[in-house]
């Protein structure tokens, strides 16, 4: 590519701004805070979800040994009220009378130790369960912050594709009409140089690379014709002489 209009070459520069200022857009899209907030509280959550699963399953655990517990007791004291109620009735001989009474004195015991079983297992079990609710607490108040996060970046994000949008258009208008040729260099280039393919050349300095030309190159640069399509021999950049610079 060796020339296209003077104005065309200035007009790229608009053009240049524009896609910069999409580059940016994105890149804010990429980084919006909330996006962070949400790894670190889906982080949270995860280890919040598995301490819920052990706890969980601690108490169902100390549930099923608490009904366990719960049905030893039951079925001696079911036994213990049998014998008694035999030896109230007075049906039984000396010799039974006296096996019921060791039997029950024998049940009161064994009822005793399964209290005792049945009350620490209860007691076990209400530490599990109260410590439950404070993580389900915890799970319900995080998963609240997530969804607030969410909505904050559905704003954010809305936000900036409506701005995007309007960039883009006004892109579409900027390009509307240049040089065929130029715009396939400047898109060249542009893919090879991070997003920039044509900058200003101020003074003596690039303002795409911010580097200073030597004074032969810049004076081979003037001494081109107008419409003659130059680059940063430090960049490569299309370089767009501008009269008031």
């Amino acid at each position: 590519m060796t020339s296209a209009p003077a104005a065309d070459q200035r007009r790229l520069l608009d053009v240049q701004e524009l896609d910069t200022r999409l580059a940016q857009l994105a890149h804010k899209r990429r980084t919006l805070p909330a996006l962070a907030r949400l790894v670190e509280l889906d982080g949270r959550l995860a280890d919040l979800d598995a301490a819920l699963v052990t706890s969980r399953t601690a108490a169902s655990d100390l549930r099923t040994e608490l009904a366990k517990a719960e049905a030893d007791v039951a079925q001696v004291r079911s036994r213990a009220a049998r014998d008694q109620q035999r030896l109230d009735g007075g049906q039984v001989g000396a010799k039974d009378a006296q096996a019921l009474t060791s039997e029950l004195a024998s049940l009161a015991a064994r009822q005793s130790h399964l209290e005792d079983v049945e009350l620490e297992v209860m007691e076990r079990l209400e530490s599990h369960e109260a410590v439950l609710q404070d993580l389900e607490q915890a799970q319900g108040a995080l998963v609240a912050d997530r969804d607030a996060v969410v909505a904050e970046r559905a704003a954010g994000y809305a936000e900036i594709d409506a701005e995007a949008a309007r960039v883009r258009a006004d892109r579409e208008r900027a390009a509307d009409g240049l040089d065929a040729g130029l715009v396939a260099l400047y898109e060249r280039l542009r893919g090879q140089l991070g997003g920039s393919g044509a900058a200003a050349l101020r003074g003596n300095r690039c303002e795409g690379c911010r580097l200073e030309l030597n004074p032969l190159d810049l004076e081979a640069i003037r001494a081109r014709p107008a419409d003659a399509v130059v680059r940063c021999e430090e960049c490569g950049r299309i370089l767009v002489r501008l009269t008031d610079a």
